[in-house]
């Protein structure tokens, strides 16, 4: 199986999106300067339409790799897109010490609240009430506590920092290795001890498996990976015009605006990926990719935004405003009472959408 014997647009999009954002990234500004709302049109247009061709081939490696892999696979590739777009636009310009604090609250809650909610609303409105894992949504929603509260909460009552809300050196290196930890410990009992925790019961998975197109993985692998660097390429042009553009409106809250956009952007393959799972009755598959993300935005982001800002010198600041902090720790707590049943139902999503509209509400109207 080789890349020209699949339907033209499953390779002709990643290989064209990456091609794309090349030019426009070492085309000296000439397209986005010139042209800047044609080129973010084009940019926005080709962005779209290759995160729907990711989700195909994550869709197929997830059924040729099996649970919980072909999931890891793509939560690790996307949060690698997250990390690279954040570092670069940390680096960009003047310093901007609170981008990186709003992008991982933006994805907790993006994932946590809309992500979670749509799946439990869509899922429970087909199906009535589904099903789920206790163990393994347990043991998620437990290191996702521990490391979103040490991470993004706990920076406001440290003193040592010079600068509130901040990290010293020494406290950061030490949260840094303490995520990687918390988040390589938990991927271990995921595939390997409790690999049975985190697996679903039902017939859709299988039925899937039965069903999966004949391909190639590495192919699919190769498109997947090429796709999504042709969309973070795109995705940091996007969002570096979008800051320019609300600096130059003079418009508030741009952090919050800027974060919550590259969550939405980079998150999006796995969004419709785990609405899907949830409408084909998969819902603890659906809640590994939605947690998932989120987990490993947390684990992984947070020391790689912290060792770019030691290296390069600049400040960071991840304590969370007061407000960001109580929609935190709201579905947080939402969360441990929506799983601790063991099935969910309309209602059970209804209630994490509501806190979903809270948040973003909140960044029209603080």
């Amino acid at each position: 199986m080789t890349i020209r014997d699949l339907p033209i647009l499953s390779w002709l999009l990643p290989i064209g999106s990456l091609a794309l954002a090349i030019g426009i990234r070492y085309s000296g500004g000439q397209l986005g300067s010139a042209h800047p709302w044609v080129a973010s049109t084009l940019a926005i247009g080709v962005l779209l339409a290759t995160v729907f061709v990711v989700l195909q081939h994550a869709e197929i490696l997830a059924v040729r790799l099996g649970q919980p892999y072909g999931t890891l696979l793509l939560t690790f590739a996307v949060t690698t897109v997250e990390v690279s777009i954040i570092v670069s636009m940390m680096l960009h310009g003047e310093n901007n010490p609170t981008l990186a604090r709003q992008s991982v609250f933006s994805t907790v809650m993006i994932t946590c609240a809309g992500v979670v909610g749509l799946c439990l609303t869509l899922g429970g409105w087909q199906h009535h009430q589904q099903g789920l894992k206790r163990q393994g949504t347990s043991a998620f929603l437990s290191v996702l506590t521990a490391l979103t509260i040490i991470t993004l909460v706990l920076p406001n009552f440290t003193t040592m920092a010079t600068t509130p809300g901040s990290f010293a050196p020494v406290q950061l290196i030490f949260v840094s290795f303490c995520s990687v930890l918390l988040y390589g410990s938990f991927v271990f009992a995921q595939t390997g001890r409790h690999r049975d925790d985190f697996l679903d019961d039902g017939l859709g998975h299988h039925a899937a498996r039965d069903h999966a197109p004949g391909r190639a993985t590495w192919v699919n692998a190769f498109l997947l990976l090429t796709g999504l660097v042709g969309v973070v390429l795109l995705a940091e042009q996007v969002a570096i015009g979008v800051e320019d553009g609300l600096a130059a409106l003079h418009v508030g809250q741009r952090d919050e605006i800027v974060g919550a956009f590259i969550a939405l952007l980079v998150l999006l393959p796995e969004a419709l990926s785990a609405i899907r799972a949830a409408w084909r009755n998969e819902l603890q598959r659906s809640l590994n990719i939605a947690l998932g993300s989120a987990l490993a935005t947390i684990g992984l982001t947070i020391p790689a935004v912290g060792i770019a800002s030691l290296l390069a010198g600049r400040e960071l600041t991840l304590g969370l405003s007061s407000g960001d902090s109580v929609l935190l720790a709201l579905i947080l707590a939402i969360s441990i009472h929506s799983f601790g049943t063991g099935r969910t139902t309309v209602l059970t999503g209804l209630v994490h959408l509501v806190v979903f509209i809270a948040y973003l509400l909140l960044i029209a109207f603080p």
